[in-house]
């Protein structure tokens, strides 16, 4: 029996792909890039229509990279990475974002909740239990939009609006349709619970970085109500 096999951590190790969608972040990709390969071996990059070196770090930080040739948003660059992924010989998939939002460090906690999982799981990062580095308008905005979700997904999510999560490659197939911007952060966990899917949360650091939120308020306010009145009917 091989260390791998009788250690069940490193065995979900060994079994799991990063997908990270990147736009614009040539100056974080690359130490999260080989952050990310200190945990796992597979590590993907979806460059989303980037006009800096950011596919060109992530390359050399020894990531496998896709590229986009044109910017479509970051749902579609998960999409692309899922795809990717779903007939490669790996049992989980990690996300994470590309500008320092994330410790690639705390993977280790995904891969421990995933270790006791025992039904098609979805890992959600939960930054909600320590709020110090949050903005306040992000803070609210984000319990908001969790409580909303929340009740559309009949699951107490803490904090729906993370985008470090970790998922079951079985759920890919289910996964690949949806929004193609922000609002698929969302929508994937709606798509997720009406399959039957569970939702668990893993406790991670909340990090703001010097990088400019690609978030835009109203457009992206008004895709989330969109999409909350297209759930609810």
């Amino acid at each position: 029996m091989t260390e791998t096999e009788r250690d069940p951590l490193a065995q979900i190790r060994s079994q799991t792909a990063a997908i990270i969608p990147a736009y614009q972040d040539e100056n974080h990709i690359g130490d999260i890039v080989r952050r990310t390969r200190e945990r796992l071996d597979h590590v993907l990059v979806v460059d989303d229509g980037s006009t800096d070196q950011t596919a060109q770090r992530a390359r050399e930080a020894g990531a496998e990279v896709i590229t986009h040739n044109q910017n479509r948003g970051k749902g579609d660059a998960i999409k692309t990475g899922l795809a990717h992924w779903s007939d490669q010989e790996i049992m989980w998939v990690s996300l994470l974002d590309s500008d320092g939002q994330h410790l690639p460090e705390e993977i280790d906690r995904f891969l421990t909740a995933a270790a006791s999982a025992t039904q098609s799981t979805f890992l959600i990062g939960n930054r909600m239990n320590n709020l110090a580095g949050m903005p306040f308008i992000r803070r609210v905005a984000n319990r908001y939009m969790s409580r909303q979700i929340s009740r559309l997904c009949r699951q107490e999510i803490p904090d729906t609006q993370c985008g470090f999560r970790m998922l079951d490659r079985q759920l890919i197939p289910e996964l690949l349709g949806g929004g193609d911007r922000f609002d698929y952060d969302t929508e994937v966990l709606i798509i997720a619970c009406r399959k039957g899917c569970r939702i668990e949360s893993v406790p991670i650091t909340t990090v703001y970085t010097d990088q400019v939120s690609k978030i835009r308020p109203l457009r992206d306010a008004i895709r989330f109500l969109k999409l909350m009145w297209r759930y609810r009917k």
